[in-house]
């Protein structure tokens, strides 16, 4: 074998991978047999030692690194969580279980706006200007913007959260790590599959799969699912519930092995989602009289417990729903010398948001905003791997293009005008005492009553170009070097339109009143306050003019790590990484632009299996530092004479941090697990939307979140297997600063608490047949009815003086029957 190439490539470890890679590509012959399907499933990890007993531990094989590995091979901090044991925490979706993976945090109290925190790095903004510092990949691809980016698990075989920044390996939205969802495949054999559950709340959940060998070449697999309850929560006036879930998805994946070394795969996701919006809860204690406006400033002293109060929304239309279509088509073929992989995905989506802003149901406060989008995107992506005795590597170019549309609007009446007018702008309340003049009068004119709508529009279009390599240099039978780089090139346009107020049975009554000459008879106060309600009070800048910024930024994220195996189950390993998010726009502050944010990451950490004990232990110890992290916060300052508005605000951060996980089976049918996360977050250099200095201050992530899981099986129980397993989550309390309580973070009144410590007790008792043909199994979800307020929006509260909670939801319990044929 000459491979005069390679020895260059060495002395350019970092910077030339990818280039290094292809001018050696003709002198390396090496066998590549594709890797075998993995269905998320634990296989066995025998070693001289002790076999058997080494197996109960097992192992998963995983492609964090673009390559079929074992997990314990990897020089990633990354959580797997199994298909099993989605399962047995009977979770829905990502954010059904995050509690779960020490360090992740996902909002998801809007399904189609959801937002992601790891390690301390979250991305607040949701709209189409910006993109979440944490990558969310299905099967490799990219789930664009948030609107797509938390779909119902169906068939998933897999899901693999990497920790710290994966610009090199995933790309430019992964700063603070990467969430790689995979799918089950087609397989050889018949399979199919039914499950339903039932439980409180009016539980309603069913899934089914069916696998069909269409010949030795072809297979078609086809999952559904449909999930819905009644909810958990009911308006105190209208009995209409919230918390409800209403969702269907439905896959198809057709596989065909074209030839021998060439393999088709094609795939079609569908999702559709339909349920109320957020339940919002009022703090403001107020009587059934929806002309009653709210004391102002608001008292917090008096500020009910969200947890105990009663539920009174009243948006108009309000609802939540999305239509989601995907198709992704993979081609891969090996070479003698190794394998190509093509992917060719398209995504689209459309969503809907509209709920209560103001968690009141009076006239005079009513408040309500609107999230309108569609999406498509592109992504093509060509790759390249091999291995040699001296390397394994991987090389590849992509491209990905996205359109997207948004629609960001707000509701309120002209009785919300004249509660704006008496509040912020201290000139009483015009519209009323104009309305009853003018009914004294014998006039058959009011101001009141009417709708009032403005919006802002936005216009995206985005491309991005890589290239990138990826080379684990084995330098000896014990030492490894990784190098690889990703270069990445954005171009983002984008537009602005904010658009003239909408009111059109307020502007016909001042037509009207002008008309008849009414109008010019008014007191000059009056007539000052007709003329500024003329135009926008919300979204004020720009009105009725166009923008447009157009953007490129440029980026290399590389990567360095050196491994060791200090035996063959003991590996320790050190990296620096770098990683990048895209710069982007505030959809609702016209001509918002901002630099992209950049993260460099420092870790060490080992990997050890001790067989003889049935022992797993894995550490890691992390520092990075974070620049130009774009958060959404409340303005209180953009109150001027309307509803204050959400910037983005920008900031340096740092963070050291140690994660920990710990398996243990001590006998056969026992299995211990731990998972830790430990993280010191500050602020290097931040100001908060009120000018208040935040550095040296805590950026808000908890100091320590873990997570334990106990299983047990009793085999030859009425002929099947009889588990019991118990799950417990903590996350520690929120480390507050001082823009913390404007934003509703962190405790802002003596009634409640807000920023708590949070504890999830989930426990499943199942048993099944061998084979698992069919079981029974009775869950709970949160069984020791753990509430916790989650959070406060003080949107309408420097207005309207309504503040407004979010709440986690009750205990779930239920009962799964489920078959397999």
């Amino acid at each position: 074998m000459t491979i005069h190439p390679l020895s260059v490539c060495l002395h350019r470890l970092l910077v030339g991978s990818a280039l290094c890679l292809l001018a050696s590509l003709p002198n390396v012959a090496v066998a590549a047999d594709p890797a075998p399907q993995d269905t998320g499933t634990r296989k066995d990890a025998a070693t001289p030692a002790d076999p058997e007993k080494a197996k109960l531990l097992g192992n998963i094989t995983v492609t964090a690194q673009s390559r079929s590995q074992e997990v314990q091979s990897v020089p990633i901090p990354l959580q797997i969580v199994t298909a099993k044991e989605i399962d047995t925490l009977e979770a829905t979706d990502l954010s059904k279980m995050d509690i779960f993976v020490p360090g992740l945090v996902i909002d998801a109290t809007q399904p189609t706006q959801p937002t992601y925190e790891l390690r301390g790095i979250a991305t607040s903004n949701f709209g189409i200007g910006t993109e979440s510092a944490v990558g969310v990949y299905v099967n490799g691809v990219y789930a664009a913007r948030s609107g797509g980016s938390l779909l119902a698990f169906n068939d998933i075989a897999r899901i693999e959260v990497l920790k710290g920044p994966q610009g090199t390996l995933f790309g430019r939205n992964a700063a603070a790590g990467a969430i790689s969802i995979v799918t089950n495949e087609p397989s050889d054999h018949f399979e199919g599959k039914a499950r339903v559950r039932v439980g409180n709340e009016g539980q309603r959940y069913a899934d089914a799969l069916l696998n069909i060998p269409i010949n030795k070449d072809m297979a078609l697999r086809v999952s559904v699912l449909d999930d819905r309850s009644d909810g958990w929560i009911k308006d105190a006036a209208t009995g209409k519930r919230y918390g409800k879930d209403d969702q269907w998805g439905s896959r198809v994946v057709y596989r065909w092995n074209l030839t021998d070394n060439t393999r088709v795969l094609l795939s079609w996701d569908h999702e559709k989602l339909d349920q109320p919006p957020a339940p919002a809860i009022g703090l403001v204690p107020l009587t059934n009289d929806t002309n009653q406006r709210a004391p102002y400033p608001p008292d917090p002293s008096t500020y009910l417990n969200p947890l105990h109060a009663p539920l009174y929304n009243d948006a108009i239309g309000g609802a939540e729903t999305r239509r989601f279509d995907g198709a992704t088509l993979t081609v891969d073929h090996a070479f003698p010398w190794g394998e190509l992989v093509s992917t060719t995905a398209w995504r689209g989506f459309d969503t809907f948001n509209r709920g209560d802003y103001d968690g009141t149901n009076h006239q005079v406060t009513y408040l309500d905003t609107t999230n309108i989008e569609h999406n498509n995107s592109w992504y093509q992506e060509f790759k390249l791997s091999g291995n040699t005795d001296l390397m394994d590597w991987v090389a590849g170019v992509s491209y990905y293009q996205e359109q997207a549309r948004q629609t960001s609007q707000t509701n309120i009446n002209t009785d919300s005008l004249d509660t704006l007018a008496q509040n912020v702008l201290g000139a009483g309340t015009p519209l009323t005492d104009i309305s009853n003049a003018l009914a004294s009068f014998g006039l058959p004119f009011t101001l009141l009553g009417d709708p009032w709508h403005e919006a802002i529009s936005n216009d995206g279009n985005f491309k991005a170009y890589a290239g990138f390599g990826d080379v684990i240099w084995h330098v000896s039978d014990r030492f490894d070097v990784t190098t690889g780089l990703r270069y990445t090139r954005d171009e983002k346009e984008f537009s602005w339109y904010n658009m003239p107020r909408s009111a059109p049975a307020f502007d016909a009554t001042i037509a009207g009143l002008t008309g008849l000459g009414v109008l010019q008879m008014l007191p000059p106060e009056a007539q000052a306050a007709l003329a500024a309600f003329g135009n926008n009070v919300i979204f004020t800048s720009a009105v009725g003019m166009p923008a447009h910024a157009s953007n490129t930024w440029n980026n290399w994220s590389p990567r360095v790590v050196a491994s060791y195996k200090f035996t063959p189950d003991v590996m320790g390993y050190a990296s620096i990484t770098k990683g990048y998010k895209a710069g982007g726009y505030n959809s609702v502050q016209v001509g918002s632009t901002f630099a992209p944010e950049k993260v460099i990451n420092y870790e060490a950490g080992i990997k050890s299996l001790f067989p003889e004990q049935n022992l797993l232990l894995n550490a890691s110890v992390y520092y990075y530092r974070y620049d130009n992290m774009q958060a959404l916060a409340l303005d209180p300052n953009s109150t001027g004479s309307g509803v204050p508005i959400y910037i983005v605000n920008s900031s340096n951060q740092e963070a050291k941090g140690l994660d920990l996980e710990a398996q243990w089976q001590p006998i056969d049918g026992l299995r211990l697990g731990f998972i830790g996360a430990y993280i010191d977050a500050t602020y290097r250099q931040a100001t908060a939307p009120d000018g208040v200095d935040l550095s040296g201050q805590p950026t808000g992530a908890p100091y320590f979140s873990g997570a334990l899981s106990l299983a047990y099986t009793w085999r030859g129980v009425a002929h099947g297997d009889l588990e019991f397993d118990l799950s417990q989550a903590y996350r520690g309390r929120t480390r507050c600063n001082a823009d913390s309580p404007l934003q509703g973070e962190c405790d802002i009144s003596p009634n409640f608490r807000l920023g708590t410590s949070q504890q999830r007790t989930d426990a499943r008792l199942d048993w099944h047949a061998p084979g698992d043909r069919w079981g029974i199994a009775l869950y709970g979800n949160n069984v020791f009815n753990k509430r916790y307020v989650t959070g406060v929006n003080n949107i309408s509260t420097s207005v309207f003086g309504t503040p407004f909670a979010t709440i986690t939801p009750p205990r779930l319990w239920g009962v799964e029957l489920r078959a397999k044929f």
